[in-house]
């Protein structure tokens, strides 16, 4: 499926390949609060996974990933 850009976040749907990391990144640099909801992400590539730690956006729902919802933390928690 990849990325549903919305009004209030950009929803990550399915599997999220490399090809969308930096359109990924630019929609989150535009945006003065960015959100993401992860909440049916199945698989993101790892240069997805980059964008999102490195900009950090407010998770709007987490993955159901365990792991993936633990890497995606705050610093800190």
């Amino acid at each position: 499926m990849g990325i549903r850009y919305l009004k209030t976040c950009a929803a990550l749907e399915g599997q999220v390949g490399a090809e969308d990391a930096e359109t990924l990144q630019h929609w989150l640099q535009a945006h003065a609060r960015p959100a993401v909801n992860l909440a049916k992400c199945e698989h993101l590539h790892a240069a997805v996974l980059q964008v999102l730690l490195a900009l950090r956006p407010r998770l709007v729902k987490p993955p159901a990933d365990p792991w993936l919802a633990l890497a995606l933390q705050p610093p800190g928690r």
